[in-house]
């Protein structure tokens, strides 16, 4: 199992999208997203990496990817967004077993859901949504262009509260993975931070989570 040492960053929350970045860069936990599950039929591996830490309110996660294939179709929040040039995070609740998922897309639409299991959910209110904290070095507008290279950033600030976390009381340490994903894009693949070991494409697996430590 992975584990990643989540450092404190003083006002994370309230910098501009910049400052985040330089502060991000400079200070926070890096790792590669790179285990290729399924590689006999899904072997495209772009290059990601996420960069993790943690305001007094808020736990930031960014994405840098560089890879073939750029696609955004979904537009509005709970959109189909892991069809599209997806970043993702899972992390446990630490108190009841259940567990959410924030995906975004490569121009920050976003998905996220407190989940029992991949179809046991409930999806988060637009007015939760507005919460989180979003970013993308894209202009906001449908892509769809393939065999062709792309860099790109997305971030996502989450609010303690969302996630079942208290950021002034935070346990040693909760379970936790990263994704990326573009189900629809002329170079599928599906790649995570922490193994997954089961035959078939499933980001919805705890007992699959790494570590990440407070």
């Amino acid at each position: 199992m992975k584990i990643l040492n989540i450092p404190f960053i003083k006002g994370l929350e309230s910098m501009a999208p910049e400052e985040t970045e330089t502060a991000m860069e400079l200070s926070g936990a890096k790792t590669a997203v790179d285990s290729v599950n399924w590689p006999e039929e899904w072997p495209y591996c772009p290059s990601v990496h996420a960069i993790a830490a943690r305001s007094a309110s808020h736990l930031f996660v960014f994405y840098h990817v560089r890879g073939l294939d750029l696609r955004a179709q979904a537009l509005e929040y709970n959109g189909p967004v892991w069809e599209d040039s997806c970043c993702e995070f899972f992390i446990s609740d630490p108190k009841d077993g259940t567990y959410y998922n924030f995906e975004m897309n490569c121009i920050g639409t976003l998905l996220a859901a407190k989940r029992k299991s991949r179809t046991d959910c409930r999806h988060f209110d637009a007015s939760v949504l507005d919460n989180v904290i979003r970013y993308s070095s894209l202009q906001q507008k449908r892509y769809d262009i393939g065999d062709k290279m792309f860099s790109w950033e997305v971030a996502m600030g989450i609010p303690f509260g969302m996630i079942g976390l208290d950021g002034r009381n935070l346990p040693e340490k909760v379970r936790a993975n990263f994704f990326k994903c573009a189900d629809k894009a002329a170079h599928p693949h599906f790649l995570s931070w922490n193994p997954i070991d089961v035959p078939s494409p499933d980001f919805h697996r705890p007992d699959f989570f790494g570590e990440l430590r407070f």
